[in-house]
């Protein structure tokens, strides 16, 4: 992979960063919930707390 290439993913993840807040994890996660069956809840919740993790 280009030096090029590896800027332009890290540019990317960073406007993804800065887009993906915490408060928009969650309107997300809740979305999902309204929509997937409740037995994924709980997974939904694990994935929304692992982003915001990553997000730090």
């Amino acid at each position: 992979m280009s030096e090029e290439t590896k800027g332009g993913l890290g540019d990317l993840v960073g406007k993804a960063k800065e887009f993906l807040t915490d408060d928009k994890i969650d309107v997300i996660a809740d979305k999902i919930k309204s929509v997937a069956p409740d037995s994924i809840d709980g997974h939904v919740d694990t994935l929304a707390e692992k982003a915001k993790e990553a997000n730090d």
